[in-house]
């Protein structure tokens, strides 16, 4: 079969803030810099039915983000000691349970045909993972007051904290925001 002819790349639509005046743009990014993801838990009601619904695709939406940081600010080669090892992130107020495992192509969810003990397990609630993410807490401040928990291999969670840790977020956002400019 003859392989088909690469797609044409489209046009990258402008972002808002590129659409707004200069001043406008300016006091924008200023006042939204200063918030802070406020203090949230999930429902108990909405917990009690995201746990009773199937747990894969929020865990695809997690090993696609995975999938696209890795090589960019995840280095794969150390992140070498998680290939094959069972990996479980619970988010405590949302009821989910997110199994997923890094294997050659890039992480992917965990299955196995036997019930399987996770080798590493991370949890914290729903807006501690938002604030994790978007660099508003550190995770030594989280593990230290108890919102952010890891059991199993502690090598392992120790592995994950560094190399979050290791990113230079700061660069990371020069080089976005270079590109979009």
């Amino acid at each position: 079969m003859p392989a088909l002819p690469p797609l044409p790349s489209l046009p990258r639509p402008p972002m808002l803030a590129e659409l707004l005046p200069g001043s406008l743009r300016q006091r924008m990014t200023e006042q939204l810099s200063g918030l802070r993801i406020p203090a949230f838990t999930v429902p108990a009601p909405v917990a009690k039915l995201v746990s009773r619904l199937p747990q894969q695709p929020p865990t695809r939406l997690l090993t696609l983000a995975l999938n696209l940081a890795l090589d960019r600010i995840l280095p794969r080669d150390t992140l070498a000691p998680l290939s094959g090892r069972h990996l479980q992130m619970r988010v405590l107020d949302a009821g989910l349970t997110l199994d997923f495992s890094l294997a050659e192509k890039g992480f992917h969810r965990f299955t196995s045909d036997q019930p399987q003990k996770p080798d590493l397990v991370i949890s914290a609630t729903t807006r501690d993972f938002i604030a994790l993410a978007l660099r508003e807490e550190d995770p030594d401040t989280l593990f230290f007051s108890r919102r952010l928990r890891m059991e199993g291999d502690t090598d392992l969670g120790l592995l994950v904290k560094n190399t979050l840790d290791a990113v230079d977020w700061d660069a990371l956002k020069t080089r976005l925001s270079g590109r979009r400019s």
